[in-house]
């Protein structure tokens, strides 16, 4: 059976990811929280922040659920074709 192995994320990879958004993440909000303007702009660009990042968090999760559902009927059809083989017998002739 020819099962693909998930590829593994290195914790160099995940921390390099988490440290690269959470600098990201610090940098934006101490730029809305610096700029020179009222605070209810600022409040409004902390809200536009806030609601990128949850609905990229949101986003992430649902392309990751597709594609392990993707993975999971891709199994379940691999497994049948491998069970039609093994019972399949090419030399076998058809009973009249």
């Amino acid at each position: 059976m020819d099962i693909e192995a998930a590829p593994k994320v290195t914790s160099a990879y995940y921390i390099q990811a988490a440290a690269s958004f959470a600098i990201a993440l610090l940098g934006l909000a101490a730029g809305i929280f610096y700029l020179p303007v009222g605070g209810w702009i600022r409040a409004f660009l902390g809200l536009g922040l806030a609601y990128v990042v949850t609905s990229a968090f949101t986003l992430a999760k649902t392309i990751r659920d597709a594609q392990e559902s993707g993975t999971v009927v891709r199994r379940v059809d691999q497994a049948r074709i491998d069970k039609f083989l093994s019972e399949h017998d090419p030399f076998k002739t058809p009973a009249n």
